[in-house]
């Protein structure tokens, strides 16, 4: 994520951790220095969150209060989004 507009963004980060919450997602890295350490991708700013199931991250991203603060987000920054799917065995 690069970051365009300071101010308009400030907004959308104000209210989106209250909807991802209300989805049972959680963040587990939001903003913070970013280290390249092999080839040449150097992005501003990385956001990972974690939901348990896909179903509960669409249910996030197409929630009626995520499409109303999503416009603050796409006219405040160049944004480049994944899903991964994985699973992480017990310890």
């Amino acid at each position: 994520m690069r970051v365009l507009d300071h101010e308009l963004y400030a907004g959308y980060v104000e209210k989106v951790p209250e909807i991802i919450k209300k989805h049972g997602g959680r963040y587990l890295i939001r903003g913070g220095e970013v280290i390249s350490m092999f080839g040449n991708w150097d992005p501003e700013r990385i956001i990972l969150i974690e939901f348990e199931t896909l179903e509960k991250l669409r249910n996030c991203f197409n929630s009626e209060k995520y499409l109303e603060i999503a416009p603050s987000r796409e006219n405040s920054t160049i944004t480049e989004s994944i899903v991964v799917n994985g699973y992480l065995p017990p310890e």
